[in-house]
């Protein structure tokens, strides 16, 4: 498949969506002076060519009772058990993020919870996996930066 290539309407186009996902096809074409139909066709192309992946909503955990963020670094016995460790994790909804790194720790996870008490039986379950040796936990005391909309937009700047 040939590299899809972007050009400035496409960018600007991204560039709205990143602002709001949910912003209206109509809207979009307004501000670019095109139709709404042609904002529609570059974005499935860009859909099609693996660019666009789908959208995401941005939910305040605080208001829903989950403010407590904690880091987990997890160290395997083998690395040989990553992928079985994996599925566990995926198994605890606690766990929204899960990275195999390199470094001190096999895989670092970030946790969501309501309370350290709530966090501390997300840990066990952690540390309860089969092939996990230890765990090591960070407790976040303020998310001071989470904008992946700066990222994005530095990227398209770049293209």
């Amino acid at each position: 498949m040939a590299k899809f290539r972007l050009d400035e309407t496409d960018h600007q186009i991204l560039n709205m969506l990143i602002d709001n996902t949910r912003t209206p096809f109509t809207d979009i074409a307004k501000k670019l002076n095109i139709s709404a139909g042609t904002v529609h066709v570059r974005v499935k192309k860009m859909e099609e060519a693996g660019i666009i992946l789908g959208s995401s909503l941005t939910l305040n955990y605080e208001k829903l009772g989950y403010a407590f963020i904690a880091y987990v670094g997890i160290f395997l016995q083998n690395t040989s058990q990553t992928k079985f460790v994996l599925e566990r994790i995926n198994e605890i909804p606690y766990v929204t993020v899960a990275h195999v790194t390199t470094g001190k720790f096999n895989v670092f996870c970030k946790i969501r919870a309501r309370d350290t008490q709530h966090a501390k039986e997300i840990i066990f379950k952690l540390d309860d996996i089969e092939g996990v040796y230890r765990t090591e936990t960070m407790i976040s005391l303020e998310e001071s930066i989470n904008d992946k909309k700066r990222l994005m937009h530095s990227i398209f700047e770049n293209l």
